[in-house]
């Protein structure tokens, strides 16, 4: 039975031949990601590279020129990007081509070493304002210090390209097999299961690992915070900005993350047959409460994680201070996690939760937990520390099935677990499948 990394889903394994199955486009389209195969075609020039390019098809300007605007509700943003006409770079690539990444999670990192081990710079653009890693997160709260792993729970390992990267995690001590009993939890009652195949946990937690990944990197520039709201081609260049403040030129674009902010970006891109791709994912919500208690819950046997059943509001609980710490002392660090139908029903701006939901939810877990554990109503003992955060775009509810997806006309890609799951298995073999076929795009641009 495999186990998702992020926010411990069931997955299918992913196999070594779909690393090869990416999605690439050209002039005629066969996209697997359709639920019917359907071929587009484009009969007519699209948008140039050179200044020079459109000299001859000048259109007048009105006198007083409509205001564009760009909607960010889903309806409106589905209508731009299937109504776009598709950019065409024809300009060669420079000798020395550098690949922007929108994103610095997993995948976006991953494809950022992969892309410079093919001797291609990038710089990846993230908004986390604590560090990078994206869903492998690490919250460690001072001066206890309490620590928590609030997105990320363990993953593990079926691909031998992925087993390259865990070993060498394995080798340094940043991760480490974990054997705590984990299984399922229904109402007081726990139901372990089997140790394998292993799962495996950073060390002292997710977020190092991400770390791990840039320190193997000489070529790679990060910027954080940056939240990238506009990409647009121009002079065989993608151009891209942070709310009308200049961020670079880059040779080519990689999406590596998804959800309504990569559907903004992609409405206006001039990026259609991607931004179709990635309207077609459909994405729930995840709530997560840290609390930290002073005495230990009762919680059945040695467990450390647990999948909660029949439960309306909790779908996972882990004991961080034994899982991290491997410590029975307090205080006693867990993450909870809700049900995709619990946070579709409190859903709000992640960027700007309400105190009143923020109260709301932590409230309705936190009886959830009392309810899993077979405790009476009012009994859970009180944390003496909680936050909630809201991962709007957790688990995919759908999947293409392919690593990648890849326009080498528009010089952009995608990638992300959620091309074949949601695990961190998913997401550095997307990186690397995106990374390969991207870096062939260049060497055929080249020639």
């Amino acid at each position: 039975m495999t186990t998702s990394a992020l926010f411990s889903q069931y997955l299918q394994p992913i196999t070594a031949p779909q690393i090869a199955n990416a999605t690439v486009f050209s002039s005629k389209i066969l996209s697997p990601l359709c639920n019917s195969m359907s071929t587009c075609s484009f009969d007519k020039p699209m948008e140039g590279n050179n200044k020079n390019d459109n000299k001859n098809n000048k259109k007048s300007t009105p006198r007083y020129p409509r205001k564009r605007s760009y909607g960010t509700s889903r309806k409106s943003v589905l209508k731009k990007t299937f109504n776009q006409e598709q950019v065409i770079f024809t300009a060669p690539i420079s000798d020395d081509p550098v690949v922007a990444i929108i994103g610095g999670g997993m995948s976006g990192l991953i494809c950022a070493l992969n892309l410079e081990k093919r001797g291609v710079r990038s710089t990846v653009f993230d908004t986390g304002i604590h560090g990078l890693g994206g869903r492998m997160g690490t919250r460690i709260i001072d001066p206890q210090p309490l620590m928590f792993d609030h997105a990320a729970q363990f993953f593990t390992v079926t691909d031998p390209l992925f087993a390259e990267l865990v070993n060498k995690w394995l080798d340094r001590g940043l991760a480490r097999e974990w054997k705590g009993t984990v299984g399922n939890l229904e109402r007081g009652q726990f139901f372990p299961f089997p140790s394998s195949p292993p799962r495996y946990i950073g060390t002292n937690g997710m977020r190092p690992l991400a770390d791990s990944i840039l320190s193997q990197t000489n070529m790679v520039n990060v910027v954080r915070p940056c939240w990238i709201s506009k990409v647009e081609p121009y002079n065989g260049l993608w151009h891209l900005n942070e709310n009308g403040k200049p961020c670079g030129k880059f040779d080519a674009i990689v999406i590596a993350h998804n959800g309504k902010c990569a559907n903004r970006l992609l409405g206006t891109s001039g990026l259609p047959l991607i931004g179709r791709q990635m309207k077609r994912l459909e994405l729930s919500s995840v709530w997560a409460l840290l609390a930290a208690f002073e005495d230990p819950l009762p919680i059945p046997g040695n467990v450390e994680g647990a999948f909660v059943k029949k439960s309306d509001s909790v779908s996972w609980i882990a004991n961080n201070t034994k899982k991290l710490l491997n410590s029975e002392n307090g205080p006693h660090c867990w993450s909870i996690f809700s049900t995709a139908s619990f946070g579709k029903r409190n859903k709000v701006p992640q960027e700007n939760i309400p105190t009143a939901t923020a109260e709301k939810v932590k409230a309705s877990m936190l009886e959830g937990v009392e309810t899993a554990l077979g405790l009476t109503a009012g009994s859970l003992q009180k944390p003496f520390y909680t936050r909630v955060q809201l991962w709007g775009a957790a688990l995919p509810t759908n999947t293409p099935g392919v690593p990648c997806i890849f326009d080498p006309q528009g010089r952009a890609g995608i990638c992300g677990d959620w091309l074949m799951g949601s695990s961190l298995e998913a997401a550095a073999l997307s990186g690397i499948s995106l990374a390969n076929h991207g870096t062939k795009g260049f060497y055929l641009a080249l020639l």
